[in-house]
């Protein structure tokens, strides 16, 4: 990469982030370019020239805010904690995307756009699945994982899982919750019979 492209790539990560901060909190309809650009430090013109219209840096920055989203993913995954470890944040992290997701997918800017959003999710959950069946071929590896379990029947098990991390994490500042995640975590490797105590 020269000298030119290294200093687009930096100008398009600020616009990224600066629109990602500002959408998220105020919603499409109520941030402007010259908004996202001043955050950013760079020109109105600048966006323009690069995403054409707010709502293709709309879509933009989602884009590459799922590719992050992934890519940590795959770190935690490569990474030498324990597999436990591994799953306990990636469920955490994925409870908290989803939930950013949803409440951006909720408030998309247009008719137009929601054609745009969809394609979007369909790439989050069609990547999203690469990585799963690589975290199971790696949780058989290990032996937290039965061999004889089909992916999807996993999948599903997974799901149920993050759903309920998910009614933790927004139940918990209101009420409490008389389990902690770990033992949540507990559950979902050993059940209910326990690490121990499977039958013959």
């Amino acid at each position: 990469m020269n000298g030119f492209e290294r200093r687009k790539q930096n100008k398009m990560e600020q616009i990224y982030n600066s629109s990602f901060e500002l959408f998220s909190k105020y919603g499409f309809h109520k941030v402007s370019v010259n908004e996202i650009a001043k955050n950013a430090k760079v020109s109105p013109a600048t966006i323009y020239n690069y995403f054409e219209t707010k709502e293709k840096l709309y879509a933009d920055m989602f884009m590459n805010w799922m590719d992050k989203q992934l890519a940590h993913y795959w770190s935690i995954l490569d990474s030498v904690r324990s597999f436990p470890e591994k799953t306990k944040e990636i469920m955490l992290l994925e409870t908290k995307n989803l939930k950013i997701l949803s409440n951006n997918l909720q408030n998309s800017p247009s008719s137009e756009m929601n054609g745009w959003m969809s394609m979007l999710e369909s790439h989050y959950e069609q990547n999203i699945m690469q990585f799963f069946m690589r975290f199971v071929a790696v949780g058989k590896e290990e032996g937290f994982i039965r061999k004889d379990q089909s992916e999807e029947l996993i999948m599903l098990y997974f799901t149920m899982y993050k759903n309920e991390l998910g009614r933790y994490w927004e139940a918990s500042s209101q009420e409490r919750i008389p389990w902690s995640i770990d033992q949540l975590l507990e559950l979902f490797f050993y059940g209910l019979v326990g690490e121990n105590q499977k039958p013959n």
